[in-house]
């Protein structure tokens, strides 16, 4: 089943994730998607620069041996999944600062020297846009 969703620059973040590459779950039995998802809300609020950004979420984005993935989408753009992540505010400050940069270019390519170093070694691959593909 699909759910309607803003159409606009988001991360969509995997929400049923494993932890860890060895963990389903942390200490205190959460899913480390979940967690991604509240890092990442939680750095959205606190900082106006990614007020821009959705932070959407849904089940399983099929990347389980990558833990904690998300996606990387705006229209018209290349998009990108990306994973394993610790699932805190410093994986999703990264994150948003390339969502920000990601949403901000033309056609979806960040300059790899603008790449936030969080971020880096974490990408898994890219989509193309509907109706388009890449050179």
């Amino acid at each position: 089943m699909l759910i309607p969703a803003d159409d606009g620059p988001a991360i969509v973040a995997c929400n049923t994730c494993r932890h860890s590459k060895d963990a389903q779950n942390d200490a205190d039995g959460q899913r480390g998607g979940a967690l991604l998802v509240a890092a990442l809300r939680a750095m959205q609020q606190a900082d106006p620069r990614y007020a821009g950004i959705a932070v959407q979420e849904m089940p399983c984005l099929f990347s389980c041996t990558e833990f904690c993935s998300v996606h990387v989408r705006a229209p018209g753009k290349l998009g990108y999944v990306l994973g394993r992540f610790t699932p805190d505010e410093e994986a999703a400050t990264a994150l948003l600062d390339y969502a920000v940069l990601h949403a901000a270019s033309e056609h979806g390519r960040v300059p790899f020297k603008e790449w936030p170093k969080g971020v880096k070694g974490h990408f898994i691959c890219r989509t193309p846009p509907a109706g388009f593909v890449a050179q």
